[in-house]
């Protein structure tokens, strides 16, 4: 399971949710679903779930993958492994458009391990409630295909999916997939989806960040968040009316509040020393209170300490709780909870384009940290499609290339085509096809 206790709520739809511990990019599409999980959410492979055996598997699995997507900068062996695993999981060009549904090396490969055993004691505990089965990971899914489990349903969390999400024979699965955009859906079909069994219900944001389907507490941290980093007025003075209109109102002017950018590490703990350099960046402006720092680390206590002692070493430790943040957590579920409480407060984030291109719908401006993998390196591509991210200019020169796009109003730009080009109410719409089967389609562009 998660860390942490689940969440239901009394009158919410009751289903599995499932997960896995490969990277946090999964568990995060799962936080938000907790409210409907019965018994919490289930992480395949966790001993509650699964044999010893499986067990093992599983850990295996991961520990490759942490492996290898730590390897990246090792001298020699690790470019090699790199290459093979990004190989392995390569998304092929999307246009032409052409059918895409023949099985890929991978769909044998976890067709194998099905065979094998993979999931069978998961399948036991979902066979207990005869609930539908929530997955941000693909294999709980295959799984229960293969065990013919009715409503079995699976959260995409990329921009862009490998031919493995979808079982070998297409027309023959009964799995349905929650799609964060558009194009996924597109991809789907090419893979042999039929469009009954795909919804366009945008990426599971949490609901603490949206507030209800009328989004009461996005509009107002944005409005809030316009203030900071588009502090001249620039952006407004254009589309003033265009804000108070889907807002409800205009931005303050927040001159001489600091803006505050988050910087995420990846979850195997990749790129650390792009958020030490712009530390370095913006020491004088984080002394003279213009800028804040958050370092986000997940919960990894090693790189914790680490970014302290550097902290420290260039003369920034007294401004730890004081104008800089290291988040850190000891399990998942509070980390989640935590960062989704900074995400209310942030400005600008600064992040690897993985699952958290999707927080870009929350009106937040993202920078874009170099890509780790041809999974990513579409999430970049969708998230520059769609003007609502940037990538990084040169981090020890951040300090002078954000200012210049503060007082451009460029990252209040990005920041509204988040909000209003890319999917908000992702939950309530898993919710609406839970409780009725469907989901109705929506004219205002705000609230697909």
């Amino acid at each position: 399971m998660l860390d942490g206790p689940p969440n239901m709520d009394a009158s919410s739809p009751r289903a599995w949710v499932v997960t896995a511990d490969m990277g946090l990019g999964h568990q995060r599409a799962a936080y938000p679903l907790a409210y409907m999980a019965e018994g919490g959410i289930i992480t395949a492979g966790d001993p509650d779930v699964t044999d010893a055996s499986e067990a093992r598997l599983w850990r295996n699995l991961r520990s490759t993958y942490e492996f290898v997507s730590r390897s990246k900068e090792t001298p020699l062996i690790g470019p090699f492994l790199f290459r093979r695993m990004d190989y392995m999981l390569r998304i092929p060009a999307f246009y032409p458009l052409r059918d895409l549904s023949k099985p890929a090396p991978n769909n044998f490969i976890v067709d194998y391990l099905i065979s094998r055993g993979l999931g069978k004691t998961l399948m036991k505990k979902l066979e207990s409630q005869k609930l539908p089965m929530i997955s941000t990971y693909y294999a709980p899914s295959l799984v229960a295909n293969r065990y013919h489990y009715n409503s079995i349903y699976s959260v995409i969390c990329d921009a862009d999916i490998n031919r493995v999400w979808v079982a070998s024979k297409p027309k023959e699965s009964g799995i349905s997939y929650f799609a964060p955009c558009g194009r996924v859906m597109r991809r789907l079909r090419a893979y042999g989806v039929p469009d009954e069994r795909i919804f366009i219900t945008g990426f599971p944001l949490p609901r603490e960040n949206i507030g209800g389907p009328e989004m009461e507490i996005l509009k107002s941290d944005l409005l809030k968040r316009l203030g900071h980093i588009d502090h001249r007025g620039r952006f407004a003075s254009v589309f003033g009316t265009t804000l108070e209109r889907l807002l409800g109102g205009v931005p303050s002017l927040a001159a001489g509040e600091p803006v505050t950018i988050t910087f995420a590490v990846g979850g195997a703990g990749a790129q650390v020393e792009i958020g030490q350099q712009l530390a370095l960046s913006l020491k004088s402006k984080i002394q003279e209170g213009s800028f804040r720092l958050k370092f986000v680390v997940g919960i990894n206590r090693e790189i914790e300490r680490s970014c302290a002692e550097y902290l420290i070493h260039i003369g920034l430790d007294s401004r730890i709780h004081n104008g800089i943040e290291i988040v850190c957590e000891d399990n998942k579920f509070a980390y989640f909870e935590r960062f989704n409480r900074i995400m209310r407060e942030t400005d600008i984030l600064w992040t690897k384009p993985s699952e958290l291109s999707f927080y870009s719908a929350l009106g937040i401006p993202i920078v874009i940290a170099p890509t780790i993998g041809s999974q990513e390196d579409k999430n970049q591509k969708w998230l520059m499609d769609k003007g609502c991210a940037l990538p990084q200019y040169t981090p020890l020169h951040a300090a002078e290339w954000l200012q210049d796009m503060l007082k451009d109003g460029i990252l209040a730009e990005k920041a509204f085509n988040g909000f209003v080009k890319n999917r908000k109410l992702g939950v309530y719409k898993i919710e609406e096809v839970l409780n009725t089967g469907t989901m109705k389609r929506e004219t205002d562009p705000l609230r697909r």
